[in-house]
């Protein structure tokens, strides 16, 4: 299978060689027709009937299959085999089949069969104004000297254009101006060249650059045009001195502006450009005083502070300024500053005379003479003065900005004893300013004020038993003086009962009020006393106080129960006799008991502790009555010995013992003591 392909492929090569050769040898003997045609012509527009340039009748040259061949550029042609008329297929771009050569003509074949005969022919595309000139760059510049002479020649690049013959590109206009003229230039291959020429001396000062309008023009019809904008940079030569905005500047300056605040800016202009433009600022004829106070920036022509300024000092200064441009050429100015006072100095003031005791109850009295000040100028110099509208105090002023400090009123030591009284000075500048002096004046005491105790009676309890000298507590009185006008003695003051040893029971600290009991109380024997305490300073002259002092007894527990009945101091033990007969409940006897203590300390309490047959009696703890717990039987003893506790409430409780003898009898008789039902006896 291979094989059969080879060799269809071989005879496809032989084919196309002999048709090759055929048409050499056809062409060889051939005459070559011209037909024409405009570029952009449309799609299926006729270019010729080639019936009777081949000789040939219809039905002949439909039945030999004619067909169009180009080589090379191709040309897209249609043949009709049916009339013999040639077509365009698509449009043609003249510039792109034969770029600017003129004519431009393509060569094209028709190839007939039966026999084999080939037509030559050529188709010449005529052009059309299809293009506008184009100037290769869109903006053409130009740099010339301000001394360059009038009628120099500047050439300038060509425009191109892509048609040919009457299309092609033919003349130039520039744009109208005063400096420059248009002058052509045909040049060897034909074209035309554009040339600038000078007519009048260019001023950079004047006009720095010129913009043209170079417009290129074919021969079409309607011409077609191109542009190109000319820039002409104008160079510059030094022949402009710098020249001042001002001849004279005129600023303000707050005093006390920081270092490096900007005082002015100088503003120089010179006309040219470059090194010839470039302004260097400095100082002219300038003093130390100048140069120690501002400093000149050499580019910007900005004049700084080099230190702060002090209207009280120096109210202005006069700056004089140079400009130098790079060519050595200068010019000067002057730069006035004036110094704004600012309210920078707060008001001063002087003491002159000063007291600072005065005594209370005494108005109108002179404490200070003083005097203020300001070195501002205007309002920032003027003052005002005060004092603290809620002290009793008053400024008077007097001369010269000199103020009286005085009471308005008679003082009272003991309500304040002393007062800050601070001055204020303002002036009257923007922001205000203020000084402010503070003085303290003490107020000197007078004796008008006796010593008040802190409460008008005291009570204070002591316990009986207690230690002698016993401080039992402090009373205390104060003054509203000062001085030896509120030191205080403390006394004891006769008492109102003659009775009442008084000096051998209280003492007093004269100089702290703190009271001693001089010997040990006795609650029994003393419950309860008072007496007056005086307090007197030592003004003159003197004044007192009195308070009374009340001293309660505590009673303590140091008596112990004595038993009334039955008496235990007998010679002979008392009997209690007991029938054989009574009941349980019956009342044997009562033990009766008293303590010389009070309150809880005489509260007592019966307890039995001891019996000859236990069970037998019983004892009520809180009225000491003895009864039997049970009935009486022939086993129980005739004789009892009975031991009774008597104890007091107090802490630690104190006791008695009482001894009770019952004697059990027969055929006695008494009266039955029933029980009460509300309680059961202690065992």
């Amino acid at each position: 299978m291979e094989a059969g392909e080879e060799m269809e492929q071989i005879l496809k090569k032989r084919q196309v060689l002999l048709f090759f050769v055929l048409l050499g040898i056809a062409q060889a003997g051939s005459t070559i027709r011209r037909y024409s045609v405009e570029e952009e012509a449309e799609n299926g527009v006729f270019v010729a009937n080639l019936l009777k340039d081949l000789g040939l009748e219809l039905e002949e040259l439909a039945a030999r299959g004619p067909r169009v061949i180009s080589k090379g550029k191709k040309l897209n042609l249609e043949f009709n085999g049916q009339t013999g008329d040639l077509l365009l297929r698509e449009k043609l771009d003249r510039e792109e089949l034969c770029g600017p050569a003129d004519p431009c003509v393509v060569p094209f074949q028709v190839l007939l069969g039966n026999p084999l005969w080939i037509f030559q022919a050529e188709l010449q595309i005529r052009d059309i104004n299809d293009h506008s000139p184009v100037f290769l760059d869109k903006e053409i510049i130009l740099k010339i000297s301000e001394s360059t002479v009038s009628g120099t020649t500047f050439l300038i690049e060509r425009a191109q254009d892509l048609d040919v013959g009457s299309n092609d590109l033919q003349t130039y206009t520039i744009s109208p101006n005063f400096n420059f003229h248009l002058n052509l230039q045909d040049s060897p291959d034909g074209t035309v060249l554009p040339q600038l020429v000078l007519d009048k001396v260019l001023d950079r000062e004047e006009r720095s650059e010129i913009r043209l309008i170079l417009t290129a023009l074919d021969g079409g019809n309607p011409p077609r045009s191109g542009t190109v904008q000319i820039l002409i940079e104008v160079l510059d030569i030094n022949d402009n001195a710098p020249a001042f905005s001002k001849l004279r500047y005129e600023v303000q300056v707050p005093e006390n502006s920081p270092v490096g605040s900007q005082v002015a800016i100088v503003s120089a202009r010179d006309l040219d450009i470059g090194d010839h433009g470039q302004i260097a600022y400095t100082f002219s004829q300038a003093s130390e005083d100048i140069r120690k106070t501002f400093r000149m920036n050499a580019t910007s022509g900005e004049i700084l502070l080099v230190k702060t300024l002090d209207f009280e000092s120096v109210q202005a200064y006069t700056v004089y300024v140079q400009a130098t441009d790079g060519g050595g050429l200068s010019g000067s100015s002057v730069v006035f500053v004036q110094v704004l006072d600012l309210n920078d100095n707060p008001p001063e003031l002087t003491m002159s005379t000063f007291t600072n005791h005065i005594p209370e109850n005494a108005p109108e009295t002179v404490i200070a003479v003083f005097s203020v000040a300001d070195p501002d100028s205007g309002d920032n110099g003027k003052m005002v003065c005060s004092v603290q509208e809620e002290l009793p105090f008053i400024l008077k002023p007097s001369f010269e900005n000199f103020y009286t400090l005085m009471t308005n009123t008679a003082l009272d030591r003991e309500t304040r004893s002393q007062y800050n009284i601070t001055i204020t000075v303002s002036d009257m500048g923007t922001p205000r300013l203020t000084t402010q002096h503070t003085i303290t004046v003490q107020v000197s005491d007078i004796n008008d004020n006796a010593p008040a105790f802190t409460q008008t009676s005291y009570t204070i309890f002591v316990r009986e038993n207690n230690s002698p000298a016993l401080h039992i507590g402090t009373i205390s009185a104060t003054d509203s003086d000062s001085g030896s006008n509120a030191h205080i003695t403390y006394s004891l003051l006769p008492p109102h009962d003659p009775q009442l040893a008084l000096a051998s029971l209280v003492s007093i600290n004269g100089d702290n009020g703190q009271l001693f009991i001089l010997r040990a109380l006795d609650y029994e024997a003393l419950q309860a006393f008072e007496f007056h305490v005086g307090a007197t300073d030592r003004g003159s002259p003197a004044l007192s106080s009195q308070a009374l002092v009340r001293i309660v007894v505590l009673d303590d527990n140091d008596n112990v129960p004595f038993v009334l009945y039955p008496l235990q101091n007998a010679s002979a033990p008392y009997m209690e006799l007991l029938p054989r007969a009574a009941e349980p409940g019956y009342l044997v006897t009562k033990v009766v008991a008293v303590d010389r203590d009070s309150g809880q300390n005489a509260w007592l309490s019966f307890q039995l502790l001891k019996a000859t047959e236990p069970g037998l009696f019983s004892v009520w703890a809180h009225n000491g009555e003895v009864r039997t717990a049970r009935l009486l039987s022939e086993r129980d003893a005739p004789k009892h010995r009975l031991v009774l506790l008597v104890k007091d409430n107090g802490d630690p409780p104190r006791s008695a013992s009482v001894t009770l003898h019952v004697l059990l009898v027969d055929g006695f008789s008494q009266p039955y003591l029933s029980l009460p039902e509300v309680a059961r006896p202690c065992a």
